[in-house]
């Protein structure tokens, strides 16, 4: 590692010597550049250039190579400044190109997802999961299912306030099939946060797991989101949009669960299809 000498102009300070600073450049080998989608820095640095100086023919060529559409687009880009519309007329679907395209490929049997979790005691080893694109497919089905179930429909919000579990990708992916908008908040956040949240958005469903494990701990998930929606200002809940709540099985934790507003996804996803067409 090369070193780098800096002084600090602070009163008192003397001089500093990093040991944070790396040089070094490690080159791919060629077998691995071959396969690589980019071969080479020479090849990423003209497509770069074409980016700039051409952006919406590269990015029409990049979009018809990369993505499926259900329907094309009549213009790359209409920029009126500030605003930007991209493939203006165009239709595609998140959860289609990320698992749907798959399956009838070799890769269909390959591996999705890989995740390890986080072990419910120090010392412990953690879980480990693989999803393939097929096994995928069909949870992110049957929880799209689960949200029109639900009476989710398109351009609906739905709060995702989740541990890092598989089922959290599964959520969102349920979320794109169908056309509903997730608002992801991150697991370690207070019911506060997630009441502000609900309310900025005018969220329909919050789907959260019983708990999640962190740093030897549980976070009581299910908790925090019963108190988020009793919050009051002025007298008035903050988060009366919610409808339903999905929740997760996870830790175990006890939880309470209101009837007519709660709902365990194993349950919900016992019962529901794994047929459903992306809109």
């Amino acid at each position: 590692m090369s070193k780098k000498k800096a002084t600090s102009k602070r009163a008192g300070a003397t001089n500093i010597e990093s040991m944070l600073r790396e040089d070094r450049v490690f080159k791919p080998s060629k077998e691995f550049s071959q396969q690589a989608h980019i071969g080479s820095m020479a090849q990423y640095k003209k497509m770069y250039k074409r980016s700039i100086e051409q952006p919406e023919a590269f990015w029409s060529e990049q979009a018809e190579k990369e993505l499926v559409w259900f329907k094309p687009w009549k213009k790359v880009l209409q920029w009126k400044a500030p605003n930007a519309k991209w493939f203006v007329g165009g239709q595609t679907n998140v959860s289609v190109n990320c698992v749907d395209r798959f399956l009838d490929s070799e890769k269909a049997n390959q591996a999705a997802i890989i995740w390890e979790g986080e072990p419910a005691e120090p010392g412990k080893p953690g879980e480990e999961r693989t999803l393939t694109y097929r096994q995928l497919h069909r949870e992110v089905c049957q929880f799209a299912n689960v949200l029109k179930n639900r009476g989710i429909k398109k351009g609906d919000v739905i709060l995702i306030y989740m541990p890092m579990v598989p089922e959290a990708a599964v959520a969102m992916l349920a979320c794109t099939r169908i056309g509903a908008i997730h608002s992801v908040v991150f697991g370690g956040f207070s019911a506060q946060s997630v009441a502000d949240r609900i309310q900025d958005s005018q969220a329909k469903m919050v789907i959260t797991a019983d708990g999640g494990y962190r740093r030897g701990g549980v976070v009581p998930l299910k908790e925090n989101v019963d108190n988020a929606l009793k919050i009051k200002v002025n007298g008035r809940f903050i988060t009366k949009s919610i409808e339903s709540v999905i929740v997760l099985r996870r830790c175990e934790n006890k939880v309470t669960m209101k009837k007519g507003r709660d709902f365990w996804w194993h349950e919900e996803q016992a019962t529901a299809s794994t047929d459903c067409k992306a809109g």
